[in-house]
């Protein structure tokens, strides 16, 4: 589990196919903290380590990416220079200052559109369809493993979704969302409630 508060950026140094893709991932993490098989969280997707090393501030691990994780990821997510938004799996007694993320990707979103307001950035984000009944207005929302929370949303025609962000410069400075431009697609990962509540509306009938 995890919070999708953001600890550090890390960046695909490697990534070679070998039967799943093995992406080696540098960040300024302490590798004496990171245990071998345990979870962190890359740009929202839950990987194990498998391997680690470097020095404390210059360290990199390895994860094994699977055929199938790729494919409900944005595309070219996995590509050497990309940088990850990274959060070690929460520990017993954390503070969870943001939401509880399970680090599964529900679906690929895209940003509609930014524009500064204030000191803050305002994004537009699509959702698919399959996921749009899941956004609500002042709920939570895994933006490439970051805890957001949704400000307004525009149902659409097509049965897709739009939802609007405010990003303060803080959140933009630390993770990767300050750097989206129209068009890029990320990752999302509905809140586990909304997912619980949904089901249990189905299966009432």
């Amino acid at each position: 589990m995890f919070t999708g508060i953001i600890t550090a950026i890390g960046t695909i140094r490697e990534a070679r196919e070998s039967g799943d893709l093995h992406a080696v991932i540098t960040c300024p993490y302490d590798p004496a903290h990171i245990a071998i098989g345990a979870s962190i969280a890359c740009s929202g997707v839950c990987l194990t380590v498998v391997e680690r090393g470097g020095a404390a501030g210059d360290a990199w691990f390895a994860v094994d990416i699977s055929g199938e994780t790729v494919s409900r990821t944005v595309p070219g997510r996995w590509a050497v220079g990309t940088r990850l938004n990274l959060e070690p799996a929460m520990k017993l007694g954390d503070e969870l200052g943001g939401h509880i993320v399970t680090g599964h990707v529900d679906g690929v979103g895209h940003v509609v559109s930014r524009e500064e307001v204030g000191g803050s950035t305002r994004f537009w984000v699509s959702t698919p369809a399959e996921l749009a009944a899941y956004v609500a207005t002042k709920g939570s929302i895994t933006v490439d493993g970051v805890s957001l929370t949704v400000n307004e949303i525009a149902d659409q025609a097509d049965g897709t979704c739009h939802f609007m962000l405010n990003i303060i410069p803080h959140t933009g400075e630390v993770t990767t969302i300050g750097a989206l431009q129209p068009g890029d697609a990320v990752n999302l990962e509905i809140d586990v409630l909304a997912r619980y509540l949904q089901r249990m509306q189905s299966l009432r009938g």
